[in-house]
């Protein structure tokens, strides 16, 4: 016997995520974090005697979408592996056609298998799905390398960069939360040439659960004792995870940005030891002198053919598959 339920709090994520969770994204907090930004949660548990899964969403006007935002890497599913747990991720899928006409699931990754399985879970309910490539992922296989050795396979010219460069500027990296150096992260960041920050309370939130953790890597460098470039890492199950950097425009000829990303690269390799170094979503062309393969994350995207509002976006799926 599955029972299926709704919850709109994501406190009943807590034992569930705490045995799935693989990355940051996966963790009952994270989804807290998210809640405390407005979003509005949806959580779709289904268990039985033995086993629980779980999908973390949201829902706007009958569409049905992950509970995230632009900070996370990954989405995916939160249920056991094996038999057990596609079997509840199934009624999940069956019951949210009382909750909505699409349920569109990204950024899902594909190399652990969870797009494959989500895609499964939701056609065996009924639903017509499509699976589509939507976004990227750079990451740094290290393979047991030194810093040192990695440092030698990357392009000439970053390498000569470092090496014109990397006196000019001054490297702090911290392992701990520090105001401080979040102050300087906030106000480089401010000050770059990327856009406003979207939630920045839930990404000093997070940093400062991680300082707690002894996950958080926080590298700062400086000029003349003037913070010029900022970048919030975090380690966990032996992956670096690059979420943010930023630098001053004003002093971009001091390369300092370049200076600090290496220096956080060797003390995750060196000191950390992690296995992958990931480099989010985005296929921003500097980061490939930088990492060495890339993923592709998915977009699941389900549509109840039961339901009239779901017809003309079906029609133009069917559409779209006729002429390729």
């Amino acid at each position: 016997m599955i029972e299926a339920r709704y919850h709109d709090s994501v406190n009943v994520l807590q034992a569930l995520a705490a045995q799935a969770a693989t990355a940051p994204f996966d963790r009952a907090e994270w989804f807290a974090l998210l809640a405390g930004t407005g979003l509005v949660p949806l959580i779709a548990i289904a268990c039985d005697a033995d086993a629980t899964a779980a999908l973390a969403l949201t829902e706007e006007s009958g569409r049905i979408t992950p509970l995230r935002n632009w900070y996370s890497f990954t989405w995916r599913d939160l249920a056991p592996e094996g038999a057990a747990g596609d079997r509840l991720l199934e009624a999940i899928a069956r019951q949210l056609k009382s909750r909505g006409h699409r349920v569109t699931l990204e950024p899902v990754p594909g190399e652990d298998g969870s797009a494959v399985r989500l895609a499964h879970a939701f056609r065996a309910a009924g639903w017509n799905v499509m699976v589509e490539p939507c976004d990227i992922n750079h990451i740094l296989p290290v393979q047991g390398r030194s810093f040192d050795a990695y440092w030698q396979s990357r392009p000439g010219p970053l390498r000569t960069t470092l090496k014109r460069k990397a006196k000019k500027v001054a490297v702090d990296i911290h392992t701990d939360f520090d105001a401080g150096v979040w102050a300087d992260y906030e106000a480089i960041y401010a000050a770059s040439w990327k856009p406003a920050e979207d939630q920045p309370a839930m990404l000093r939130a997070f940093a400062q659960a991680e300082g707690a953790a002894g996950r958080l890597r926080l590298g700062v460098a400086r000029a003349d004792g003037i913070a010029v470039a900022a970048q919030c890492w975090t380690v966990e199950n032996s992956i670096a995870y690059i979420h943010k950097l930023a630098h001053l425009e004003s002093h971009k000829p001091l390369s300092a940005g370049t200076t600090l990303t290496a220096a956080l690269f060797a003390h995750v390799i060196d000191i950390d030891r992690v296995d992958l170094v990931d480099f989010g979503t985005g296929d921003q062309p500097y980061k490939a002198d930088w990492m060495e393969e890339v993923r592709p994350r998915f977009r699941v995207d389900c549509l109840d053919p039961a339901q009239p509002r779901s017809w003309a976006p079906l029609a133009k799926r069917m559409l779209r598959q006729g002429t390729h």
